[in-house]
């Protein structure tokens, strides 16, 4: 049972305007658009409403425009490789309020789909203006939002219209949500989180939220060795946050109140030179050589996680363990990701993961597929992560 409401509480919809706001902000280059996952986690919501008769008006921002036109930042493009993905025609509108996208929307049929121009070239969007949010809902008679990826922020196309029209999830924003659920909101345990990345800088809210949440918490990437440090070991030339030593034995104190284990890496992968096949020995973490740096976890390390992970009936994953975009150092999260797979594929385990590196990671390890969910919103996940309020969401509660 979800809180908020479905495509399958929609009655009737032939006919009707339906505003479905999208994450289109795909990477492109030289005009061309290099990754349509995102088109590819829409498209059944946009064949599901069409093929009931809905007029269907996207909404979608592009790069950062600031409010104004920008020739550059068009969706015009984008609206071709949209129609590659779901294999139906998409119209265009040069506006997303006002009089061309009124034209634009008048001479739509049942089931055509029509993209608006990005709404990030008016102020009123980032702004969470509600003359904007108005404006917007006059387009259309139900709203849908399935850019869980645009949730973090209270947008005009993501908050404030959901207050002005009766408000749905799509198909991508509720498979999101049930399995963020699934991951953190109402988990089966014991649960355990791998969080890896370079900095604990960027990860603080981060690992102070899982640490009351989760029964086990795998540090890696450069994060571990500002862990490790606190804790006395010589890390030598690794990537390492010594100022934030304190803050690691915080974290430290807090887990072992909340009776969650932290695991850091026994042994490591070094080497002297960051590079591609650069001269690399395992050692064990308390031997680090003063001139070599930690680039990934070793394999006793990998033992000790996939022993964690085989106990565990729910796994949440955010960041790579070591240097992973360069080999040899992805060895080990390449081990533990396929681990992993095995066990969601044997029925064992859910695992949901998310954030940049850790999706490229596991389509580096061939096991994406394999994950009960992969999200690939990367600021949005991450604050789900944190335990933040995500306000496009809490707008479909209301």
């Amino acid at each position: 049972m979800t809180d908020f409401k479905t495509l399958d509480d929609l009655g009737e919809i032939a006919g009707k305007r339906v505003l479905v706001r999208v994450d289109l902000n795909v990477p492109v280059q030289d005009g061309k658009v290099t990754d349509t996952t995102r088109i590819k986690r829409v498209a059944p919501t946009l064949r599901e409403l069409s093929s009931r008769g809905a007029r269907i008006i996207l909404m979608a921002h592009f790069g950062r425009p600031k409010g104004h036109a920008n020739e550059s930042m068009s969706l015009r493009p984008i609206a071709h490789k949209v129609e590659e993905v779901i294999d139906q025609r998409v119209h265009f509108a040069g506006d997303c309020v006002g009089q061309s996208a009124e034209e634009a929307i008048s001479t739509m049929v049942d089931g055509d789909i029509l993209l608006l121009e990005n709404v990030r070239f008016h102020a009123g969007e980032e702004s969470n203006d509600g003359s904007f949010a108005r404006a917007l809902a006059s387009n259309g008679d139900i709203y849908v939002d399935d850019a869980f990826s645009a949730a973090h922020r209270a947008h005009a196309s993501t908050e404030a219209i959901a207050a002005l029209l009766p408000a749905y999830a799509g198909r991508a924003m509720q498979a999101e949500l049930e399995a963020l659920e699934k991951g953190l909101g109402n988990p089966d345990h014991p649960v355990i989180a791998i969080v890896g990345g370079a900095k604990v800088s960027t990860k603080l809210d981060l690992l102070m939220n899982l640490v009351k949440k989760v029964d086990v918490l795998v540090i890696g990437g450069g994060m571990a060795n500002t862990f490790l440090a606190a804790k006395g070991t010589d890390v030598g030339n690794s990537l390492c946050e010594h100022d934030l030593a304190a803050t690691a034995k915080q974290i430290m104190i807090e887990a072992a109140t909340q009776n969650c284990v932290i695991v850091l890496p026994v042994d490591g992968v070094v080497a002297k030179e960051f590079k591609a096949g650069a001269d690399n020995q395992v050692v064990d973490i308390n031997a680090i050589p003063a001139d070599s740096m930690i680039l990934d976890v070793g394999p006793n390390s990998v033992k000790l996680i996939n022993e964690w992970i085989s106990k565990a009936k729910t796994l949440v994953w955010n960041g790579p363990l070591g240097a992973f975009e360069i080999e040899p150092f992805d060895d080990a999260t390449v081990a533990v990701a396929k681990h992993a797979g095995d066990r969601t594929e044997e029925g064992l385990l859910i695992s949901v993961a998310g954030g940049g590196d850790t999706v490229a990671a596991l389509n580096h390890a061939g096991v994406a597929r394999e994950f009960t969910y992969v999200s690939t919103a990367g600021g949005a996940f991450l604050e789900w992560m944190e335990g933040k309020p995500l306000p496009g969401v809490d707008a479909l509660k209301r």
